[in-house]
């Protein structure tokens, strides 16, 4: 017996159109119509979008920051995704000083494995490179099912990399099908503003942003993209969020490089007059790279569209405001960085971005479901609607309105950044490889249901 939904319209990165979807076990069995067996559980969908389950390849869960961790772990951030219609989530794990690949990949696994409600898969930041973690770059892609690391250009001292790891990780990570995932900020320019501003007094959450501004963030970018084109790798800018960026991105693109780019919902919807509250409240918008000028939203938008960025993600990273972004009261840089949204990321995209006009439907699902799953090495299997695939699938329902707020969110933190705002449409049903993980937007599974994936390598 399989489950059939009936009546919605589908759409994909490639098309809009109206058919009945048949799931059989963990699988799409069928897509068309007279798809029904006998004994076949139907579900109505009409009046509503089957989108493929979303993507997000960029949350940070259970992270440790100093003496602290993330306020949300694996089970709230996941349960969070799903009843957003995130299917899949791709997490940061770390290797930190001193430990192997195997080391920091095993805390990660400790960490998520029985928890999460959503698949899961890893990326691989590191902290320390030398020959033995070299060495490992081999298991970490065959073996580990992990095709994908990261690098910090920024947080001097603590993650940040120079130049010569930077284009050894490169080449190492290009010979075993390995994607290079960076965080694009100058660090050792950020740091030098930031002990200006403590020098001068001034240490409200409001410098942060100004110790942080776009050309920082432009100038890394194109020191990433001139080192990936020298190393002949692959590489993705995360968090891309000026106009600046993009345009480098774009000029990359152009001659040939193999760079790609993701944004966040936060830098297509805030911008940077939340730092203009000169009480300690816009800590809760303390993120790198910080919130930009308004004007800077078009470029993002059109770059959704253009096809030069390539992927939204959330980059969540979630810390209470009190007791966590508290500790830098006094001091702006020592408030823990990072904001949360996995559970927001289709409804903020499909209103401000649908629904306004700015990238059509089938945009929409590219950005947030397809080229995920086609970068990380998890199409067909994710990231779309067609037989064979995991039934991975959500019913939007456009007509439901919803106002974000921290007291609805099932989000593990004591508040949002999007408070207020209007989201319209909603994940209604939601479907993890053929199971009903959400009924009518509320969870309907008391235990977590994901799995680890073991992703194909980047080609």
């Amino acid at each position: 017996m399989g489950i059939v939904l009936c009546g919605g319209t589908i759409v994909t990165d490639t098309a809009c159109y109206q058919a009945d979807i048949r799931i059989q076990g963990e699988i799409i069995d069928a897509v068309g119509s007279q798809v029904t067996q006998a004994g076949d559980t139907v579900l109505t969908a009409e009046g509503c979008y089957i989108f493929p389950g979303g993507i997000d390849a960029h949350t940070h869960f259970d992270l440790p920051v100093g003496t602290m961790s993330t306020a949300d772990d694996f089970a709230s951030g996941t349960k969070a995704a799903i009843l957003g219609g995130t299917t899949t989530v791709i997490d940061y794990a770390t290797q930190f000083k001193g430990e192997t690949l195997q080391q920091g990949l095993e805390n990660w696994h400790q960490r998520a494995d029985g928890k999460c409600y959503s698949d899961y898969g890893f990326h691989m930041a590191i902290t320390d490179w030398n020959e033995q973690v070299s060495r490992e770059i081999p298991w970490l892609g065959q073996e580990a099912g992990v095709a994908s690391v990261k690098l910090y250009m920024a947080y001097k001292n603590v993650m940040q990399v120079d130049d010569s790891t930077l284009f050894q990780v490169l080449e190492r990570s290009r010979d075993w099908g390995i994607l290079t995932c960076v965080h694009c900020e100058n660090g050792d320019i950020v740091d030098n503003l930031v002990r200006q501003f403590r020098r001068q007094g001034k240490t409200a959450p409001a410098y942060h942003h100004l110790s942080r501004p776009p050309r920082v963030e432009q100038e890394a970018v194109n020191r990433l993209t001139v080192l990936a084109e020298m190393a002949d790798a692959p590489v993705l800018v995360v968090h891309l969020s000026c106009r600046e960026s993009l345009e480098t991105v774009a000029q990359a693109k152009a001659r040939g490089v193999r760079v790609f780019a993701e944004t966040c919902p936060q830098y297509l919807v805030l911008d940077d007059s939340v730092y203009q509250d000169t009480t300690f409240s816009c800590a809760k918008y303390v993120i790198s790279p910080p919130l930009r000028a308004k004007e800077n939203q078009e470029y993002l938008w059109n770059g959704l569209k253009t096809g030069i960025l390539d992927t939204v993600a959330t980059d969540h990273c979630s810390f209470n405001f009190h007791g966590q972004k508290e500790v830098g009261s006094e001091d702006f840089s020592k408030i823990p960085n990072g904001a949360p949204g996995v559970e927001h990321r289709l409804g903020l995209l499909y209103t401000y971005g649908v629904k306004a006009g700015k990238i059509s439907l089938t945009q929409f699902v590219d950005k947030v479901a397809t080229q995920p799953a086609k970068l990380f090495g998890l199409f067909p299997k994710k990231g779309t609607i067609a037989p064979g695939s995991d039934a991975d699938l959500v019913i939007w329902d456009e007509r439901r309105q919803v106002t974000i707020s921290a007291a609805s969110q099932a989000q593990k933190v004591d508040y949002s950044p999007y408070e207020g705002m209007k989201q319209q449409g909603q994940a209604v049903h939601v479907f993890l490889r053929g199971q009903q993980v959400v009924e009518n937007g509320k969870t309907c599974i008391d235990t977590p249901q994901g799995q680890f994936l073991f992703r194909k390598p980047f080609r």
